[in-house]
């Protein structure tokens, strides 16, 4: 079973990647013959979290609304990774406090 904070880290990297690629999505919506960046989410072996890679779209053409939303997206799930990082600390912290 993984550790909460290789869960917590690798969400983080995720919606990071995500972030990015709706950003560059974004920057790039004018350059002619330009494919959108994808990122393609999956569970890590043994269930340490999640592995994000990025993907190009098979079609040219922007998305500006599915980008934004895409950003609005990642900053939640940036923020909802934080707070599974500081329960863990927390955790840990009355654990050591406990055996002390």
């Amino acid at each position: 079973m993984a550790s909460l904070s290789s869960i917590g880290n690798s969400g983080l990297q995720a919606a990071q990647l995500r972030l990015d690629a709706s950003a560059h999505n974004v920057a790039n919506l004018n350059t002619p013959g330009f494919r959108r960046q994808v990122v393609e989410q999956t569970e890590s072996p043994g269930g340490a979290g999640v592995q994000a890679s990025v993907q190009r779209s098979p079609q040219e053409g922007s998305a500006l609304e599915q980008d934004a939303v895409e950003q609005m997206a990642a900053t939640y799930a940036f923020k909802a990774n934080v707070q599974v990082l500081k329960t863990n600390d927390r955790m840990m912290g009355a654990l050591l406090d406990t055996k002390a």
